[in-house]
């Protein structure tokens, strides 16, 4: 047992277990002691301020309790496909040419193969993106307009449609003269049937027309 300065007998030695006052110390030189819990001058051993018992453990901060998420908002999260652009890139095809004119297809008499013709790389907005060629007499204006000069003759005006969702895309030939073709083959699809694309799939229209889709970074 020690005696504080207050004349108080405590077992404890650093604070009297009575008073709250230091031991060893005058309590005319020694800072009154805080109260662990609210932290306020504290000169007893019952905090004034809140009342917290200073011969007890100082209480403990809470754990902050998490915020609770929807299970379905989070999954819908974690499962969203990263933003993406699909871009199509209209170049004239040589070997499509070719083939075009070994199996005698439509108007291949008649079309010739560009002497210069550019790629064009269009990337795709929105749901629905017509190709074929704009017409004012119609009312239509493609998306992907292949009527640019120098104008492929065997693309129809409404030839083909691609279907754009946040998970895939699709062409859907509308019933074109010529038809639409995939990926080199000489087949054509069937029409008004949509068929679904992956990136760098090729669809060849007209005579010598090819559309390249691919996926890149939005």
């Amino acid at each position: 047992m020690v005696t504080c300065p207050e004349g108080h007998p405590s077992a404890a030695v650093d604070y009297c277990d009575v008073c709250g006052a230091p031991i060893g110390a005058s309590p005319t030189t020694v800072a009154a002691p805080r109260c662990p819990a609210c932290g306020a001058p504290s000169g007893g051993r019952f905090c004034e301020a809140c009342g917290h018992d200073s011969a007890l453990p100082a209480p403990s901060t809470p754990e902050p309790v998490p915020r609770e998420v929807d299970p379905e908002v989070a999954d819908s999260a974690t499962a969203r496909p990263p933003a993406v652009t699909w871009i199509a890139t209209v170049t004239a095809d040589r070997a499509f040419y070719d083939r075009v004119l070994a199996r005698e297809g439509p108007d291949a008499d008649r079309v010739e193969f560009p002497g210069y013709y550019p790629p064009r790389r269009i990337a795709l907005r929105g749901s629905e993106i017509l190709i074929g060629k704009r017409s004012v007499s119609q009312g239509l204006n493609p998306d992907i307009d292949l009527g640019i000069a120098p104008a492929d003759a065997g693309v129809s005006r409404a030839h083909a449609l691609l279907h754009l969702t946040p998970t895939g895309l699709t062409v859907t030939d509308l019933g074109s003269t010529n038809g639409t073709s995939l990926n080199d083959s000489d087949d054509l699809i069937p029409a008004e049937q949509p068929v679904a694309l992956r990136s760098g799939d090729r669809v060849h229209v007209g005579a010598w027309t090819t559309i390249t889709l691919t996926v890149e970074p939005a």
